[in-house]
């Protein structure tokens, strides 16, 4: 039977400092499948948190302790191979790139020829978006956009979700249709989710625990 005790994100003893002086310092797990909810007034770190677990904490800063993703330590593991995923406030779509080149620029480098095609074609039928891979992103709706940028990132097929408020920018009604969205994926795919907000309805609908950095 397998152990999936070491399974998930683990921050153990995380500490970010600056100058000398700490910011945060968090011990907790998040099991897959789960939301972890981080909360806390503006300059309380929490992005900064964010950027920790992804690798791009700026050198102003000093990191200890460790972070784990299913028992393999990321501490020293470059960016690209970290298989974290992360969704903004903006979707942050390339420009340049039709929806389906988006998605595909996600995807695993040994998916190759048809099968990379064929692969875009599952995730878009998957969120109702049969037919959209040669669309210009100008052209979409901010639902819309909100679901390809999910898309880009599953397709890369992460072992962890960070969320950096991405449903700030969306109306009422999409947001509750993205998060519903976002946070079904995430359990559907067994994912560990940390998500940073400012909204306490977007902590209600994670349905997980909520932590508090005082800032």
């Amino acid at each position: 039977m397998e152990n999936t005790d070491n399974q998930g994100l683990f921050l153990d003893r995380l500490r970010v400092s600056l100058r000398g002086e700490t910011l945060f310092e968090v011990s907790t797990r998040v099991p897959p499948g789960e939301v972890l909810t981080i909360m806390g007034p503006s300059g309380s770190g929490k992005s900064t948190l964010i950027n920790a677990i992804i690798g791009l904490l700026p050198p102003v800063f000093d990191l200890s302790g460790t972070i784990t993703l299913d028992g393999q330590s990321l501490t020293g593991v470059p960016v690209e191979r970290r298989r974290v995923g992360v969704l903004f406030q903006d979707p942050l779509l390339f420009p340049h790139f039709s929806v389906g080149e988006n998605i595909a620029f996600g995807l695993p480098q040994h998916i190759r020829g048809s099968e990379r095609r064929q692969a875009v074609e599952r995730l878009l039928d998957a969120v109702d978006l049969e037919g959209f891979a040669a669309r210009d992103p100008f052209t979409l709706s901010g639902g819309q956009k909100a679901r390809v940028a999910l898309l880009r990132v599953l397709a890369a097929e992460p072992c962890a979700l960070l969320l950096d408020e991405p449903f700030s920018k969306l109306d009422t009604a999409l947001r509750h249709s993205v998060r519903d969205l976002v946070f079904g994926e995430a359990r559907r795919r067994k994912l560990p989710v940390l998500m940073v907000t400012h909204d306490a309805q977007d902590a209600e609908a994670a349905g997980g625990p909520v932590l508090n950095l005082e800032g």
